[in-house]
């Protein structure tokens, strides 16, 4: 498929978050409805709650939307050894499959709320946690659907040396958050370039490296720096996004680029403007990368 056709949405480039508090919510009908004004063709779910229960009607929502389902961001704790991830994973399958979902998005979650602090793993959870990223992988491929782990700001898996222990320490495969990778410490561009490979799903983000800069020193915390515009539309930030698709592409990724501008709205912005017209900037963005 051509590059064009596999650009996706998310619904937090809306504001829209699993976080208590995070900021005005919009609704589904009107990120949807943008969605499909901008001219794209699939979306992840977006945090639970947004879309419908029910995996017939969350489906329904989105081919009622003409949207594709791309899969979702699933938070979710590995390494606690008394808690087994595999039937809430199980569960959480039953939508994608009634969407024709196939990207199955995992972030190592703290057990804590948000994302402005972390607590520090001992080698028998960090056993635990690989342990069920592979037990993950296998759960969600023998539905048909592909896992990739997200290395996410606040989350056990954040820094570099986190990344690391990932690829070594198991094989399921990364989605590549170009943002969060580099407010982590890990250089996404090299990334991309080194372990194209491991690389199943792509999130892509353009980001202010001086504020990202001052949440790596702890001078703001995350939520603070997206809500200063930490992150922005692609093109307009310090990440260089060209390179990394080039460089995917060239290696064969086949699969969809998720533009994904994490935002926080104070307000319900006005139509055509806020969130609309930062994912328009992005798309028009990727379409220069894809004229010859």
């Amino acid at each position: 498929m051509s590059l064009l056709s596999r650009i996706a949405a998310a619904p937090i480039s809306w504001g829209v978050c699993e976080v208590p508090g995070w900021g005005f919510q919009l609704t589904p009908e009107r990120v949807l409805g943008e969605m499909r004004e901008l001219g794209v063709v699939a979306t992840e779910f977006g945090p639970e709650g947004f879309l419908p229960v029910s995996p017939s009607d969350k489906a329904a929502i989105l081919a009622d939307a003409g949207l594709k389902a791309v899969g979702g961001f699933v938070p979710i704790v590995l390494h606690d050894a008394g808690s087994d991830p595999v039937p809430v994973i199980e569960a959480e399958l039953d939508s994608f499959l009634a969407a024709g979902a196939s990207r199955l998005v995992l972030s190592a979650d703290t057990g804590q709320v948000g994302y402005d602090s972390r607590p520090t793993l001992s080698e028998p959870e960090w056993k635990t946690l690989l342990t069920n990223l592979d037990r993950l992988v296998q759960t969600a491929a023998a539905r048909g659907v592909v896992a990739s782990i997200h290395p996410h700001v606040g989350t056990m898996i954040e820094s570099s040396a986190d990344v690391e222990r990932v690829l070594s320490g198991s094989r399921i495969g990364l989605c590549l958050d170009t943002g969060h990778l580099l407010i982590g410490g890990t250089d996404p561009v090299a990334l991309a370039n080194n372990n194209a490979a491991r690389i199943t799903h792509v999130h892509l983000k353009d980001v202010r490296r001086d504020l990202a800069e001052k949440v790596q020193r702890k001078e703001l915390s995350y939520t603070d720096g997206v809500g200063l515009g930490m992150y922005t539309p692609l093109g307009t930030g310090d990440i260089d996004i060209a390179t990394i698709v080039r460089s995917l592409e060239a290696a064969g990724y086949a699969g969809y680029y998720v533009l994904e501008q994490d935002t926080i709205l104070t307000e319900n912005p006005a139509e055509g403007q806020g969130p609309f017209a930062d994912v328009r900037t992005s798309i028009d963005f990727i379409a220069g990368l894809a004229t010859p």
